[in-house]
């Protein structure tokens, strides 16, 4: 069985539709039959676009670090929590240069190697833009009800959620749990939104044992 990832596709306004395009051309070109899906992070919201368009294509479904909800449901859990804004505060007041790796990454010891690795990337945020966000500017990852896609889909679920993520509360991991009867969550204790670089051992082994 094949394997297939959506993450971070290239730089375009509307890049979720050419994520899912790209993908369900290379599937075919590749003559790979069905595929297991991992969508992280905001790329999970491709995925679960991507079983909506094309189901065939698609035999397991791992949600890393994502949310099937809109942004403003993570207030809430973000408000009251104080470890968190103590982080944010201290993101702030680097102006720019932590570049969220106190948050992203909870053991603090870890935040370094990742700050390292975002650097040695560059600078480029490709369409990302809180701006955009707010005025409505920025193309939906998954225009249709994520919910009801994945009960329609019909296909195993892993929803794979670090305990501490900040950008992806995992309440709401277990919120779309709840409404996903063919689902599973598997939350990994002590880890941030990079759960896959704080504890990649566990983190994969969980992928394993799913796909079997």
């Amino acid at each position: 069985m094949a394997e297939a990832a959506a993450g971070f596709p290239p730089l375009t306004s509307s890049r979720s539709t050419w994520s899912v395009r790209d993908t369900h051309r290379l599937i075919g070109k590749l003559q790979l039959g069905r595929v297991d899906l991992l969508g992280f992070s905001t790329g999970g919201r491709a995925a679960m676009q991507f079983v909506h368009k094309h189901p065939a294509q698609v035999r397991r479904l791992v949600l890393a670090s994502t949310s099937a909800y809109a942004s403003q449901d993570n207030d809430r859990f973000l408000a009251g929590w104080d470890e968190y804004q103590q982080r944010r505060r201290a993101e702030e007041a680097a102006d720019g240069r932590l570049r969220n790796s106190t948050i992203f990454v909870w053991d603090l010891e870890r935040a370094a190697a990742y700050l390292e690795l975002l650097e040695s990337l560059g600078n480029d945020t490709g369409d990302w833009s809180v701006e955009r966000a707010i005025t409505g500017a920025m193309h939906p990852w998954c225009p249709g009800d994520p919910e009801q896609i994945l009960r329609d889909c019909g296909k195993p679920v892993l929803i794979l959620h670090g305990e501490k993520d900040v950008g992806f509360p995992v309440q709401l991991a277990r919120r779309l749990y709840a409404a996903v009867p063919n689902s599973r969550l598997t939350v990994i204790p002590g880890t941030a939104h990079m759960c896959h670089f704080e504890d990649p051992t566990r983190w994969s082994g969980h992928i394993r044992e799913f796909l079997r």
